[in-house]
C-alpha cells in the first residue's frame, strides 16, 4: 500500500495516518520532516511526538527523504512520512528563503524515482495548500505551485489517496 493523505491545517490528517499505521500490524517507522526553528514549532513537534506510541521508531530527516525511505523500506515495516509540505519547503528554499533549484529538483526526482520500488507500506501526509487564495509573494506562489505538482505526481503513483477534512476521510483513489 502506498497512501497519500491530504488535508488542510488541523484537518485530522496526521491522526488518520497514525490510525492506519497502527492498523497495519507492522513495525512503524515514523519519518519526521519538520525542523524546530522556533518555540511554536517545537510545541507542534512535541505534540506530535506525544501522540505516537513509544515503540514506533522515529527518524528525523528534513531533506534526504528518498534515501531514508530506501533505507527502511521492507515488507515488515509501515513507513509514515509526516509531512511532505514541510519537506518540500526544506528542499525548495534555504534558510534565507532563497530558491535552491538544484537541491529541489534532485530530491523531488529521487522521491518519485524511489516510490515504485518501495516494498513496504508507506503513508504520506501532506497539506493541501491549493484551495485558498493565490498568495501575493512569489516565494509563496512557487511553494503552492510545487506542492500542487508534487501531490499530482504522488497521487498518480500511490495506490490510495485520501482527503481529510474536519477529521473525516474521503477516499479519492482506492
Amino acid at each position: 500500500m502506498q497512501h497519500l493523505i491530504l488535508g488542510g491545517a488541523r484537518s485530522g490528517k496526521s491522526h488518520y495516518a497514525e490510525q492506519l499505521a497502527r492498523a497495519s500490524q507492522k513495525e512503524v517507522i515514523y519519518i519526521a520532516t519538520g525542523s524546530a526553528g522556533d518555540a511554536e514549532m517545537q510545541a507542534r513537534i512535541a505534540k506530535h511526538q506525544e501522540s505516537r506510541p513509544p515503540h514506533w521508531e522515529t527518524i528525523e530527516e528534513p531533506l534526504l527523504l528518498a534515501d531514508t525511505i530506501e533505507r527502511y523500506a521492507n515488507t515488515r515495516h509501515c513507513l509514515l512520512v509526516d509531512c511532505l509540505t514541510l519537506w518540500l519547503s526544506n528542499i525548495l528554499f534555504d534558510a534565507q528563503g532563497e530558491y535552491q533549484e538544484d537541491i529541489f529538483l534532485q530530491q523531488k526526482q529521487a522521491l518519485l524515482n524511489e516510490l515504485p520500488y518501495v516494498h513496504s507500506d508507506i503513508i504520506f501526509v501532506s497539506n493541501e495548500v491549493g484551495a485558498g487564495v493565490i498568495p501575493m509573494d512569489s516565494m509563496s506562489r512557487r511553494f503552492v505551485d510545487e506542492a500542487g505538482r508534487l501531490h499530482q505526481q504522488l497521487a498518480q503513483l500511490c495506490t490510495q489517496v485520501t482527503l481529510v477534512t474536519a477529521g473525516l476521510p474521503l477516499a479519492l483513489k482506492q
